[in-house]
């Protein structure tokens, strides 16, 4: 099994990235499949996730309508556009993937972890 992050990089305050993640090595359709991302110094912080059997997402406030994730069954990727990046947004950025419905994630409860992606927003 393996999640396959890609997309970060080094960009300015208020443009945009799209973060991939390719999941293979099972079916993923029961799965909640996440983001997280995690800053110098401090913890993993859960972002967003969303469900392969509805259209249930969840986002924490912090980017709320600045981030959307979504995704594609038939190549069994996600994806997590982030747009207006703010310099707090800094960090690395994990795919995850639990198995069920419960769309807020802990980091202790995930099954399988993306290898990170760093995202740098300069101000």
């Amino acid at each position: 099994v393996q999640l396959q992050a890609s997309g970060g990089g080094l960009v300015q305050a208020r443009d945009s990235l799209r973060l991939s993640c390719a999941a293979s090595g099972r079916t993923f359709s029961r799965y909640v499949m996440g983001w997280f991302r995690q800053a110098p110094g401090k913890e993993r912080e859960f972002v967003s996730a969303m469900s392969w059997s509805g259209s249930s997402t969840y986002y924490t406030n912090s980017v709320k309508g600045r981030f959307t994730i979504s995704g594609d069954s038939a190549v069994n990727t996600v994806y997590l556009q982030m747009n207006s990046l703010k310099p707090e947004d800094t960090a690395v950025y994990y795919c995850a993937a639990r198995f069920g419905a419960t769309l807020y994630l802990l980091p202790k409860e995930v099954d399988y972890w993306g290898q990170g992606t760093q995202v740098t927003v300069s101000s």
